[in-house]
């Protein structure tokens, strides 16, 4: 049995960690840190978890608990991460950090959207952790940046343009990501911003120009095409829990049908178990892929306007962070990619 801990896990990625793993043949989860709810037995906190942490209590987070752990998942907060993960690499430990901490290889690039950058020296040892685009680096990592929400719901629809035969196709200076998403993307900790008359029956955007996750799809899209990408990228607050949906406009280059980039976006992701390619005309919903580690992804052509419109959809809590993580850990450890991860969608 892999001995893994979470650090951080009394918040809605630590719940979907527990949720997860309590699934998982191969692992054991030996320590869960929270300073608000430490002392207090897994279930007190999550009852939907009642019989399967009943003995296993959440701990404070100071003096490393669970060292005899193997594998760390980071649910830590932005900044949290890059003071930890030194002492843990250091211990030879393996971790999947769900926080912004390790995801830009640049660190001028996180100081400019984040802050200050404590370890920049692990920064170019950090693995993308976006298995459809970088398992092979994923299998020998030691430190695995678990990608944000949106940019995985974007880049995975993007993908094709940029890693194959329809590089090209697109004008990579024309795109426009415009993301929605249900409000668990905030986080647990009560806002009014968040709460449940703010929200509903309402629906805005919200860091116009000015997201944090801009940068890491730019990152990532450079690093597959070899040339600096400047896009547009609007996010949007759903009325609803959970559930990210994204629509991809870019203008083409070159003349292409829909059926033709359909049928090239299934090759592309043939054999992959998590990516769906919608055809027969339907088109991704974020109730399809509720609860589940999928990301279905759609396209039309607008011949008139020549663009490409890719709509994909996930959830957020899920594909979006603690089933991506728990799929970074079975490649980084040797498991069947998708155990635990097989649920079919609620």
């Amino acid at each position: 049995m892999l001995k893994v801990a979470i650090l951080g896990g009394s918040g809605y990625t630590g719940l979907e960690l527990l949720r997860i793993l309590a699934r998982h043949k191969g692992v054991e989860v030996g320590s869960v840190t929270s300073r608000q709810y430490s002392g207090k037995r897994i279930p007190e906190v999550f009852p939907c978890l009642r019989g399967y942490y009943d003995n296993l209590k959440f701990t404070e987070p100071s003096g490393f608990p669970g060292m005899d752990a193997e594998l760390f998942f980071l649910s830590l907060p932005h900044g949290a991460s890059q003071e930890v993960a030194p002492k843990l690499l250091k211990g030879g430990k393996r971790i999947v950090d769900l926080s912004a901490d390790f995801r830009l290889k640049d660190p001028r690039v996180y100081e400019k959207w984040y802050g200050r950058h404590k370890s920049k020296g692990l920064l170019k040892y950090a693995v993308y952790g976006l298995p459809e685009l970088f398992r092979e680096e994923i299998k020998t990592a030691s430190l695995v940046a678990n990608p944000g929400c949106y940019p995985t719901s974007a880049l995975l629809a993007l993908a094709p343009f940029f890693n194959g035969d329809l590089r090209g196709v697109i004008d990579a200076g024309s795109i426009i990501i415009d993301s929605k998403s249900g409000v668990s993307g905030a986080g647990r900790a009560p806002t009014l911003e968040t709460s449940f008359v703010e929200i509903s029956e309402g629906f805005r955007a919200y860091k116009v120009a000015s997201h944090r996750h801009t940068p890491e799809m730019e990152e990532v899209l450079k690093g597959l095409s070899g040339k600096n990408i400047t896009l547009t990228f609007t996010p949007h607050l759903l009325p609803v829990a959970r559930g990210i949906l994204t629509t991809v406009y870019a203008g083409i280059k070159k003349p292409v049908k829909t059926a033709a980039l359909l049928k090239y976006y299934k090759d592309y992701y043939r054999g992959e178990p998590f990516v769906r390619v919608c055809g027969d005309g339907t088109l991704p919903d974020i109730r399809f892929v509720r609860g589940s580690n999928y990301c279905d992804i759609g396209l039309e052509v607008d011949e008139r306007t020549k663009r490409v419109i890719i709509i994909s959809a996930i959830d957020n809590l899920v594909k979006g962070a603690s089933g991506q993580a728990v799929q970074n850990m079975n490649i980084m450890s040797g498991f069947d990619e998708q155990e635990a991860l097989n649920a079919p969608p609620v």
